[in-house]
């Protein structure tokens, strides 16, 4: 048998430099391009942070009109990926796949492009491509997109139409900047497996969306706002947590593979959602979070003392991106219209210095066996 260490997950495992976030689970930290998370997150626009990722650093005014105006001119879908979008609602599949097909179209009639090309056109179509699948779930005209609002504006506008409030804007928009990047995550990881091939960057983000959709990684915010509704209605917190314990079922929200504390996500979008809801007509259910919160927390370090689980980034999302209005459907697609930013600065980064990512598996299998013709078996 092989004496290499095996490490089931590829657990603290480091196969990558990286310029772009840093996370440190054990005090509760996360740094995306230099910067604490919670001070990016609450002054960037989305594009301010998707160019730090890309250049590593903040651009000028001019450099930021331009870039903006670049995305807007790329935010168009062709007749094809309309289709497809039509087909993916008619037959009512999840907007994670819509938004798979959507993107692996995303470039048909753009010509030959380079890597920065595919990387603005995927990043600017995105918010157009899940806002469109969704108008044609609720059999309602696509919304086309306006040049003049920014990225957050007008996916919100293409969404329903209407033109969003600002509060509504700078609550998606912290969002988005709060969950950019973040590490070598599992869907992060895989555009990267995949542009080490030398493969193009929209298939490295398609591969990207597949990984997503899997529940153990970005698929948790919807049933969130499930359990949260159900206490806001029961006015129970304690005893819907002790209920769903009691039961052997994971309490959603709480608890991180990788920290050990609050996660500092949670933090930045709590007081985001905090800021909305005290302005919009909704508090009451923005105190039943806050109190669901607390009383989780305390029941928690009673049931399982030793692991210390805390509030994790999807809990807060739930409350967030229920508040400025994305339907709960989409919850995945719009951390995905996030994190593309993430993942094709980190395609360009493994493209800088590459090297085939080509990991290892220990054979667990038998040896020394003897083929027997089929007649004899």
């Amino acid at each position: 048998m092989s004496n290499e260490v095996l490490s089931r997950g590829l657990e603290d495992v480091s196969v990558a430099e990286t310029r772009l976030s840093q996370i440190d689970g054990e005090v509760g930290e996360l740094t995306i391009g230099g910067f604490p998370v919670d001070e990016l997150a609450v002054n960037a626009t989305y594009e301010e942070s998707v160019f730090l990722l890309l250049h590593d650093r903040l651009p000028s005014s001019e450099e930021l009109d331009d870039f903006r105006s670049d995305l807007a001119a790329r935010r168009g879908i062709g007749d094809e990926v309309h289709a497809v979008l039509q087909r993916a609602a008619d037959e009512q599949k999840p907007a994670m796949d819509a938004l798979r097909m959507g993107a692996a179209a995303a470039t048909l009639g753009t010509g030959d492009e380079d890597v920065d090309e595919d990387i603005r056109r995927i990043v600017a179509v995105f918010p157009t491509i899940v806002a469109t699948y969704w108008r044609y779930l609720q059999d309602e005209d696509p919304v086309e997109p306006r040049a003049e609002f920014s990225h957050a504006k007008n996916y919100l506008y293409m969404l329903n139409g209407v033109e969003p409030t600002d509060d509504e804007v700078r609550g998606l928009e912290t969002y988005l900047n709060t969950v950019i990047d973040h590490g070598l995550n599992a869907s992060t990881f895989s555009a990267r497996v995949v542009v080490s091939t030398e493969s193009d960057v929209v298939s490295a983000v398609t591969a990207a969306v597949g990984t997503l959709k899997g529940p153990l990684h970005g698929g948790a915010p919807g049933p969130v706002l499930d359990m949260l509704q159900t206490v806001h209605e029961s006015g129970n917190p304690e005893e819907y947590v002790r209920e769903t314990l009691a039961a052997g079922e994971r309490l959603m929200g709480f608890g991180h593979r990788v920290y050990r504390v609050r996660d500092p996500r949670a933090a930045v979008l709590s007081e985001a959602a905090e800021r909305f809801y005290e302005a919009s007509d909704d508090d009451e259910f923005f105190q039943t979070v806050t109190s669901f919160e607390d009383v989780a927390v305390d029941i928690l370090e009673e049931h399982k003392p030793d692991r210390r689980l805390q509030t994790n980034v999807e809990f807060y999302t739930a409350a967030l991106l229920h508040g400025v209005g994305v339907p709960k459907e989409l919850f995945t697609a719009t951390f995905g219209i996030s994190r593309v930013g993430g993942w094709t600065a980190h395609c360009r980064e493994q493209l800088e210095d590459n090297r085939l990512i080509r990991p290892r598996a220990r054979y667990v299998g038998e040896n020394d066996r003897t083929w027997t013709p089929v007649s004899n078996r």
